[in-house]
């Protein structure tokens, strides 16, 4: 079935995407402020095993699988997007259908999808590693065309559905992705519960994974667009919110989605998921719909540019997997930014006697960081990943240089000491 000529297709993702062209302790330390919560209230769900063990039909159970999913795509291009280092589809248009599970599997592609009957035909079809809500429930909902919107679907009727689709299947995870207003507080498509957080920690009561999106870069509003650190604010909340006790996902932008002018680069995109990681986030699930300058449903596809840099983030993220799985160490690094105004987030792991850092600049600025690795004495070679460069620390303590919205990634080796 081809999802580009299908209107209704466009009517649901416009409201998908509504508002674009209208009106740790998450061991995380930010040198100056940073995404807009207080990361040392926090508690994050740290894992010596697969975050998905508990499920025994859900994600794979391998340490070395990290979720890059892809949002409503059809399934006739899964061998295109795991050529692009995906390795999951969340949704289907009108589905699941036995075709498309069946173009899934032939492609070797994993999809969480909607519990409907031939889903439930499929319960023992390895293809299906999770269901789904349907999409933003805490948005006001549309009364039908023409007829305008009503208030939200309640958390609590959330809560009933979620029971629901234990009791039909409880071997795998319920995915629950909810819109903007997690991030921020503003966000008009929320009607009458617009400015009302208190919701979000009775909505996440709905599900095993909590996911959210909001594209900062291609946004029309001026209280959000351009201001990316909007990503890593709606990943601390959600982790505040699950109280450290459920696996937090998010949406990550690429194309321009209804903005003619701007769309996130593929630095500003590495800058998002780089965020969403060191704040909390294990799964990324990328929106890859476009209406401007015409409509493309995969619109990644026809962007090489694009495509080449998020299959190389990708890459990276598959190549670290077993990293970023691995027990964040709280207090094990800091970081002081130059620059108070150009914050720097940071991320410590280590697997193997090697210790990781993992490192984002939180605004569009140049700033100059320093590091303090606790543990680390003597010399060390800190080998900045991807990059073809080290840095040398001493006793722990190393600096670098951030541009705007730059990623660092670092290794240090076997320690001798801490």
């Amino acid at each position: 079935m081809g999802l580009c000529l299908d209107v209704t297709l466009v009517i649901w993702l416009i409201i998908f995407v509504l508002g674009f062209g209208s009106a740790s302790a998450l061991a995380c330390r930010t040198a100056g402020s940073g995404a807009g919560v207080n990361s040392s209230s926090q508690k994050r769900v740290s894992y010596a095993a697969s975050p998905y063990v508990k499920w025994e039909n859900g994600p794979s159970q391998d340490t070395g699988f990290f979720p890059i999913a892809v949002w409503l795509q059809d399934p006739s291009k899964a061998k295109k997007y795991k050529a692009a280092g995906f390795n999951t589809y969340v949704g289907l248009w009108r589905g699941p259908t036995e075709k498309q599970l069946a173009d899934l599997k032939k492609a070797g592609m994993r999809v969480i999808c909607h519990q409907n009957e031939v889903g439930l035909k499929h319960v023992d079809d390895p293809t299906i590693v999770g269901w789904m809500h349907g999409d933003e429930p805490d948005n006001a909902q549309s009364l039908g065309r023409g007829k305008g919107y009503g208030p939200p679907i309640l958390p609590k009727k959330i809560i009933e559905d979620y029971e629901r689709i234990r009791r039909a299947d409880a071997s795998r995870p319920v995915l629950l992705n909810l819109g903007q207003g997690v991030a921020w507080d503003g966000w008009h498509g929320r009607g009458i519960r617009t400015n009302h957080p208190e919701d979000y920690p009775e909505y996440v009561k709905g599900c095993d994974i909590a996911s959210f999106d909001i594209y900062p870069a291609a946004h029309s509003r001026p209280q959000v667009a351009g201001k990316l650190w909007y990503v890593a604010n709606g990943v601390e909340r959600l982790v505040k919110w699950t109280e450290g006790k459920k696996i937090v996902w998010n949406c990550i932008e690429c194309t321009r989605i209804k903005n003619p002018k701007n769309k996130a680069t593929p630095q500003q995109v590495r800058c998002e998921v780089w965020m969403s990681l060191i704040h909390g986030s294990m799964g990324l699930i990328y929106f890859v719909h476009e209406w401007e300058p015409r409509f493309n449903e995969s619109a990644i596809l026809s962007d090489a540019e694009m495509l080449s840099a998020v299959s190389a983030t990708n890459k990276q993220i598959a190549g670290l997997a077993r990293v970023l799985n691995s027990p964040t160490i709280e207090g094990a690094a800091s970081v002081s930014s130059d620059d108070e105004a150009v914050p720097i987030a940071v991320m410590a792991k280590k697997r193997e006697g090697v210790t990781y850092l993992f490192a984002v600049g939180m605004r569009d600025g140049r700033t100059d960081a320093t590091f303090t690795v606790r543990g680390v004495e003597g010399d060390k070679s800190v080998e900045v990943l991807g990059e073809g460069r080290t840095i040398t620390s001493r006793n722990g303590v190393f600096k670098d240089s951030f541009g705007a919205w730059d990623v660092h990634l670092y290794r240090i080796g076997q320690e001798e000491a801490g």
